[in-house]
């Protein structure tokens, strides 16, 4: 996906690895090859996702309210980061979120 596709709060699936199927948050962009996720429960803030684009799904729904705050240097919460991908994620039949405890 070309550079100015790519944005800050656009909602992605992962198409490979451990973590194949779930739903992220794009953080930032490290250069034409990786970026980094978020989606506020295992990958929070703190600790970012780093991710090759090359194993991303890019979808169309952006997260406005997350991306707004984190291109302004604001401070977000994982819990609005979570919550944001559960939204956006909810309009894929296949949407999942692995449930933190038990």
């Amino acid at each position: 996906m070309p550079e100015e596709m790519v944005q800050t709060g656009q909602l992605v699936r992962s198409a490979a690895g451990r973590d194949k199927g779930r739903f992220y948050l794009i953080y930032d962009v490290l250069d034409e090859a990786f970026v980094r996720v978020i989606d506020g429960d295992k990958k929070g803030l703190s600790n970012p996702k780093r991710k090759n684009r090359k194993h991303l799904e890019f979808l169309p729904q952006k997260a406005e309210n997350v991306a707004k705050s984190l291109q302004r240097g604001e401070s977000v919460r994982d819990e609005e980061v979570l919550a944001a991908v559960k939204t956006l994620g909810l309009s894929h039949k296949d949407f999942h979120i692995e449930q933190k405890g038990g």
